[in-house]
């Protein structure tokens, strides 16, 4: 017998609740400078768990090319890469006008 989400009451393989969590989820994306001036991309705002989380800072890397790290809910990328990250979370599933740029 199939499982069944305790969220929507949708056997797990027809669950929507990750699609339905991706497209109201707020997502920032801006760029600070850390130690001796390097930039740094800083996507806040996904609500994952921490194994979804590393997952897509993991894709994020690959994509950018780059280092970084997912830590307290936050996704840190070495460099500025806000336009790419943009363009893949929208490909991604989440809608664009929930993500900011700054």
């Amino acid at each position: 017998m199939a499982e069944i989400c305790p969220i929507c009451g949708l056997p797990k393989d027809l669950c929507v609740c990750k699609q339905i969590s991706q497209e109201q989820q707020r997502i920032v994306i801006k760029l600070e400078k850390v130690r001796f001036g390097k930039p740094v991309t800083i996507v806040n705002g996904i609500v994952a768990n921490d194994k979804e989380l590393r997952k897509l800072a993991q894709a994020l890397k690959s994509l950018c090319a780059c280092g970084g790290t997912a830590k307290d809910s936050k996704i840190l990328l070495q460099g500025d890469h806000r336009s790419k990250v943009r363009n893949y979370l929208v490909s991604v599933g989440y809608k664009a006008e929930n993500i900011d740029v700054e």
